[in-house]
């Protein structure tokens, strides 16, 4: 808490009063004084104490009965006892009206201020909590995960009911359909929620880098390693372990993962001590893995592992009810990060988005309104606004197959951006690695496009 607590010291006794006055504000707090239980609840009742120094014995009003009455009058504030005549039954009694410690008389300045600091302490975890649930309920709450469609209210429905449990989830679908947003809500509404959720994309690292990434190693597993590293298991341990683009990861390391899973525990590289952790796992994949299991290129047991629970995430252009609600939300969330007026999409434009086959998916679309909140001056987002505004006509001998579209619009953004990977992959709305794959996968070349 940045600003020191406000003291309120309740005692009848006028030189007890002014010592802890005196104390306190040697310390830089704001402190009040009462002589009385009938004084300080008047106080309470007026002005808002974060701590109340309360005297047990007092005459007229003591100090339990003071207690009560605050605790109604000022229930943010927390007390703590003060007295000269300790018994465990005072001790106790006190506690159960509400008291946050207790204190026994004489004391010196340090006991009032190992107190104050254990009392600042609880209440800035306490708000913590507060503040971490309310960001986790705004940014994860399922209304977030934007969707109106048949497809989507299943799979709000399904998070619901996995959220709760330790089943590992395998979430697939296209590129930028928003897999992760749907394990971290998973996450999010778990048990877990206040542990670590860590991400991992697979398909980003090549095998080597991997291992030592999720398992981490010790010092002198290898050239170059002068520190022992935790890996992402560890730093899951009793949260959720996201593996990301998880049909890109090698044979030898679906076995060490088949491991953790069937044994909760693993070596860090170059280690000899198994290392324990309760890790939920959540995997995703844009790749068909039954395929990849004919072609022997993922283990089957390991599938089925994974595959405990599977939430298949649609492609936009197979829920386009969808796209209004989503560019809408799109339209606050980029405008509140540029500091924008919210502005409307004009009719026209949204029939072009409604028209647009959306390759990229809901990452795409994300893009392409922020683009066009850059771009564009109006108080609208125009037709003019979107970057397929003014498109062709389908030409004669148009490829029917997806698989073709994509690698001709592949190549077309390629050549736009010069060959750069970086900003082809920004305006494709994917990460480098996909771009890469994609393009080995479709044999797309240099100077052929």
């Amino acid at each position: 808490m940045g600003k020191k607590p406000t003291i309120l010291v309740v005692d009848d006794e006028l030189a007890m009063r002014e010592a802890l006055q005196d104390w306190l504000r040697e310390d830089g707090y704001e402190v009040g004084l009462a002589a009385s239980g009938e004084d300080a609840v008047s106080m309470a009742r007026e002005e808002s104490w974060q701590v109340i120094l309360l005297d047990l014995k007092m005459p007229g009003m003591d100090g339990l009965e003071t207690l009560r009455l605050l605790t109604e009058a000022s229930p943010d504030s927390e007390v703590i006892m003060m007295t000269a005549y300790a018994t465990v039954d005072t001790a106790v009694q006190a506690m159960k009206e509400g008291a946050f410690d207790y204190l026994v008389k004489p004391f010196d300045p340090e006991e009032i201020q190992m107190q104050i600091k254990k009392i600042v302490a609880h209440k800035e975890l306490v708000l913590e909590n507060i503040l971490l649930r309310k960001k986790l309920e705004e940014k994860y709450h399922y209304d977030e995960i934007i969707g109106k469609s048949e497809a989507m209210q299943e799979i709000f429905d399904l998070i619901r009911r996995v959220a709760s449990t330790d089943s590992t989830v395998l979430i697939t679908g296209e590129s930028g359909t928003g897999k992760e947003l749907i394990a971290q809500a998973i996450h999010a509404n778990s048990k877990r929620c206040y542990m670590p959720f860590i991400a991992v994309s697979c398909g980003a690292l090549p095998d080597s880098l991997l291992e030592s990434e999720l398992f981490g190693y010790e010092k002198g597993a290898f050239t170059g390693a002068d520190h022992t590293r935790r890996g992402r298991f560890e730093m899951a341990d009793e949260g959720t372990l996201f593996l990301d683009e998880i049909g890109d990861i090698s044979l030898k390391t679906q076995v060490d993962l088949l491991r953790i899973l069937q044994e909760k525990q693993f070596n860090r590289l170059g280690g000899e001590e198994p290392i324990q952790v309760d890790v939920r796992i959540l995997a995703a994949t844009n790749r068909d893995l039954k395929k990849a299991i004919g072609e022997n290129r993922f283990r089957e047991d390991l599938y089925y592992r994974l595959n405990v629970i599977s939430i298949h995430v649609p492609p936009l252009r197979d829920r386009k009810e969808d796209i209004p609600l989503l560019a809408e939300g799109a339209v606050r969330k980029c405008c509140l990060e540029i500091n924008k007026e919210v502005v409307r999409i004009a009719a026209s434009a949204l029939e072009l988005l409604m028209d647009y086959d959306w390759p990229g998916n809901v990452r795409e679309l994300e893009n392409i309104i922020e683009r066009a909140l850059v771009v564009g001056q109006g108080k609208e987002i125009s037709a003019e606004d979107l970057p397929f505004s003014k498109r062709e006509v389908r030409p004669e001998g148009f490829p029917k197959s997806l698989k073709m579209m994509e690698k001709l619009h592949i190549e077309k953004i390629l050549e736009d951006d010069n060959w750069n990977i970086s900003r082809a992959a920004r305006d494709l709305a994917i990460d480098r690695q996909t771009l890469y794959n994609k393009i080995q996968r479709y044999g797309i070349r240099k100077g052929e496009t």
